[in-house]
């Protein structure tokens, strides 16, 4: 039952205007009190508070076992009896509990002994949450005689002693069965994967673990529909899957589907995968009653598989492009070097530089590597001294490092075969600014021999240098000769972080 229920009670002949639902809780003949979330007495109608023997007033705002105390066992079944309606949403009852209460003082004071029945009945807000607690209390002391039994001060009548024994085993059967309802609750509540119990054509959630409260979010979904609870599936096709199953009575089983869930408050759709049966639910009479939704969130499986495709995919691309750039330079190379000694010099000292980018590739998981690490691994071997690096930090992608490792490997083997490199006295400076997502770079040479000529042999390592920055990479070079030798200069578009 929800808190607001009455609000929404009226029929087509008594307008809810017309009924006093004040007074008339008040005139129900069955003893009735309402305990908040708290265990806190808010409300006790007239019949309840003639069988307890104390007036409303000395008892609403006041904790129930502060004005009924019972320290022993049956106190302890009152209060689990409570506790198990706040946490369940479902009602629960006591077939027999003996409890003491306290005397008026006009009858003597002191704790006298009764029996009750006592049914606990959750009241519930519109998420389905247990607001309060409504307590019938039916005295079932009765006769005297049935007192002066529990009290021992006479023998039961041919008969009596059996019936009360048939009701202790009851009540007692009843326990080891809401015990067991338990531990299968806990089961449920804590099983690995993801489980939900939709009830009637309206598909109404009943249940929902823990691992179907954290896919969707930890929004409350108890009491209300699918449709309610989840809005943004309704569109994505489940809640006709769901539908389907009610009405084929055949399960459905979803494989690696997607599913877009608001989980956060602020309306992002977040992309799972799951892998889910619904089951249809078969009442006694073999008609369909509910679904039962049963499943595992796999997104990280999913996630991981599409990662480790994507990494073979750009294994087989970087393999490839590898292979190309090795044929052309091997092409190149054996065209601008007939000799086969010098042939293999050349061609070993190219796949030398390229090797090195590609260690330096792999210790960064071929994510990135560091310009000024590509420009140092080509110009270390002359010599640290040799050479000096200016430019703030720059990560260069896998394919712009294959590139600038080959241009500057061209660079330090001309510098060393003909510039600054050639002569002791000789370094090279490399200064580089990036501006827009632009990489401007300088190579300039200092101290070599003096040009031979004002203009630059175009071989096979100025179209290397041409060809490694133009195509996909967007990037050009440009050279010209000064006094102390050579400068490069170097335009290229950096890839977005």
């Amino acid at each position: 039952m929800r808190v607001d229920d009455a609000d929404a009670a009226e029929n087509d002949d008594v307008p809810r205007s017309a009924i006093d639902f004040r007074s008339l809780f008040a005139a129900l003949p069955s003893p009735y009190m309402v305990v908040d979330r708290d265990l806190r007495m808010v409300e006790a109608n007239a019949a309840y508070c003639a069988v307890v023997e104390r007036p409303r007033e000395a008892m609403v705002g006041r904790p129930v076992f502060e004005l009924f105390p019972e320290p022993g066992e049956n106190g302890e079944r009152l209060r689990a009896s409570l506790q198990h309606v706040l946490a369940t949403g479902r009602s629960d009852t006591l077939g027999l509990l003996p409890y003491p209460i306290a005397r008026p003082e006009h009858r003597g004071g002191g704790m006298e002994m009764r029996y009750w029945t006592v049914v606990h009945t959750p009241l519930t807000d519109a998420a389905g949450r247990t607001q309060f607690i409504v307590q019938n209390t039916v005295d079932v002391t009765g006769l005297a005689r049935l007192k002066d039994m529990a009290f021992g001060l006479s023998e039961p009548e041919p008969g009596e002693k059996d019936i009360l024994q048939r009701v202790m085993e009851v009540e007692a059967a009843h326990r080891v069965l809401l015990g067991e309802a338990q531990d299968l609750r806990a089961l449920f509540m804590q099983a690995p994967g993801f489980m939900a119990m939709l009830e009637g054509p309206d598909l109404r959630f009943v249940l929902a673990n823990h691992a179907y409260m954290r896919l969707v979010g930890d929004r409350p979904v108890i009491g209300l529909t699918v449709d309610d609870a989840l809005p943004e599936l309704r569109d994505q096709g489940f809640t006709a899957l769901l539908r389907g199953v009610m009405e084929s009575r055949r399960p459905y089983i979803g494989r690696a589907m997607p599913a877009r869930l608001q989980r956060t408050s602020d309306g992002t759709l977040e992309e799972r995968f799951v892998d889910f049966v619904y089951q249809p639910v078969l009442g006694a009479g073999g008609e369909v009653t509910g679904v039962f939704v049963e499943g595992s969130d796999i997104t990280d499986r999913v996630l991981a598989e599409r990662q480790q495709k994507l990494l073979i995919d750009e294994l087989n691309h970087r393999v490839k492009n590898t292979l190309a750039t090795v044929q052309a330079i091997a092409r190149q190379t054996a065209r601008a070097t007939p000799d086969p000694a010098a042939f293999r010099i050349a061609f070993e000292a190219r796949l030398l530089a390229l090797s090195n980018t590609h260690n330096l590739l792999t210790a960064a998981g071929w994510e990135s590597a560091s310009l000024a690490d590509v420009l140092r691994s080509e110009l270390a071997p002359y010599g640290a001294g040799r050479f000096r690096l200016a430019g703030r930090a720059v990560a260069l992608s896998p394919a712009e490092a294959v590139a600038l490792g080959l241009v500057f490997h061209e660079l330090a083997t001309n510098a060393a075969k003909h510039g600054a490199l050639s002569t002791p006295e000789g370094r090279v400076e490399a200064t580089w600014t990036v501006a827009d997502a632009r990489l401007a770079l300088a190579w300039r040479e200092h101290g070599g021999p003096r040009p031979a000529t004002a203009t630059i042999r175009r071989g096979f390592g100025w179209r290397l240098i041409e060809r490694s920055l133009a195509g996909q990479l967007g990037g050009r070079a440009v050279l010209t000769l000064a006094a102390g030798g050579m400068v490069c200069r170097i335009e290229l578009p950096l890839e977005a972080d």
